[in-house]
């Protein structure tokens, strides 16, 4: 594009353009120049927050609160074992962990293990010992609360922008995925052959440079389904998903018609 269709809606002769082009060397102009340049910047800034980068921002925070949570919740149960560790090793999963040592005192829950005091491992502290596992308990507890508040606001706005893609991958998967993409657009322009590898950067650049073994998959692993086939196939499925989740993409972009349960049933019906 020429200067002059980028300065004025109408061609300009060289010889005005030159006219047009001082005005700018002015001071007298500059500071007005300036001011309407940096508005319009500011505007355009403000236009270019769609719902791609929102959705960005919650995948990443949802995933950096995970980490931060299995960082915390770690060093909780190395901290309280010192003080109950029978109830923390039959207690695998960590929100009913924390919402019961928050609720229910030591003597308790060795009573619902069905062990005396005497025959536990655990040291006996003081209230003051034990008063900061309590707070750390109380954190990760926040943190836990925090993610699913943050995963229900993913849903929705995924719903909004690409309910196909969402349909089909679900909606971390599909986060995730415009994620590592950068835009629903950049997704849409991608063949199923990339959509299927994204996430496996780092397995497909030890294939690219020292010939290792071909990724089949990247975040599609984590899809329902992949669980449900055996491994020598799950190369197959994920090519079938990568395959569904690329037109999704496009319809979505373009705001086309719903039919994400009808492409998921393509691929059910494949597997059966």
């Amino acid at each position: 594009m020429s200067a002059q269709h980028i300065l004025l809606e109408r061609p300009l002769s060289e010889q005005q353009l030159r006219s047009q082009l001082k005005l700018f060397k002015d001071k007298k102009f500059f500071s007005d120049f300036y001011k309407k340049n940096l508005l319009l910047t500011k505007r355009k800034l403000a236009a270019s927050v769609q719902n791609d980068v929102l959705i960005i921002q919650t995948i990443n925070n949802i995933e950096e609160i995970d980490r931060a949570a299995n960082l915390l919740v770690k060093r909780l149960r190395e901290w309280y074992e010192l003080y109950n560790p029978e109830f923390s090793q039959r207690t695998p999963d960590h929100e009913v962990f924390l919402e019961t040592i928050k609720k229910k005192s030591k003597q308790e829950l060795l009573k619902q293990l069905q062990l005396k005091v005497e025959e536990t491992m655990g040291a006996e502290l003081k209230q003051r010992d034990i008063h900061p596992i309590t707070v750390l308990a109380d954190l990760v507890t926040t943190l836990y609360e925090t993610r699913k508040k943050q995963e229900s606001y993913l849903d929705v706005v995924l719903q909004d922008t690409c309910p196909n893609v969402k349909a089909i991958a679900g909606f971390l998967i599909a986060a995730k995925l415009i994620a590592l993409a950068g835009s629903l657009k950049e997704l849409m322009l991608m063949p199923s052959s990339t959509v299927q590898i994204l996430g496996a950067e780092k397995a497909l650049f030890r294939h690219l440079r020292f010939k290792a073994k071909s990724p089949k998959y990247g975040v599609l692993f984590q899809h329902p389904l992949m669980q449900k086939v055996p491994t020598k196939k799950q190369g197959r499925l994920a090519r079938m998903l990568a395959d569904k989740i690329a037109i999704a993409a496009k319809i979505d972009f373009f705001n086309g018609k719903f039919m994400g349960d009808k492409l998921l049933k393509q691929v059910e019906d494949k597997l059966k």
